[in-house]
């Protein structure tokens, strides 16, 4: 699902809301997020998962077409843990 097809599934609950509107606050709860994130915040979204930020070491890697050996610097990365509802929704063991 893309950000538009949020949009569109939200503005089908809500058509009293103009698509703008829905489509600023869509927008700007990932642009939140990702702020949240920049700064090392957690992002806990009850029955659905949380996102985290984890640091990765410096390694030596290879690159897989020349198989040169090639140095990866520290890095953070985002990271997302699903949430047991989530989890238990999409293996089907439980219904809405």
């Amino acid at each position: 699902m893309t950000k538009r097809e949020l949009v569109a599934k939200v503005q089908a609950e809500f058509p009293d809301n103009r698509a703008v509107d829905i489509a600023f606050a869509v927008y700007r709860m990932f642009d939140a997020m990702t702020e949240a994130l920049e700064r090392g915040e957690r992002i806990d979204v009850r029955d659905f998962g949380n996102f985290t930020v984890r640091s990765r070491k410096a390694r030596q890697a290879r690159n897989p077409r020349t198989t040169e050996a090639v140095k990866l610097k520290e890095r953070r990365v985002p990271f997302f843990k699903v949430g047991k509802e989530l989890k238990e929704r999409v293996a089907g063991k439980r219904n809405v």
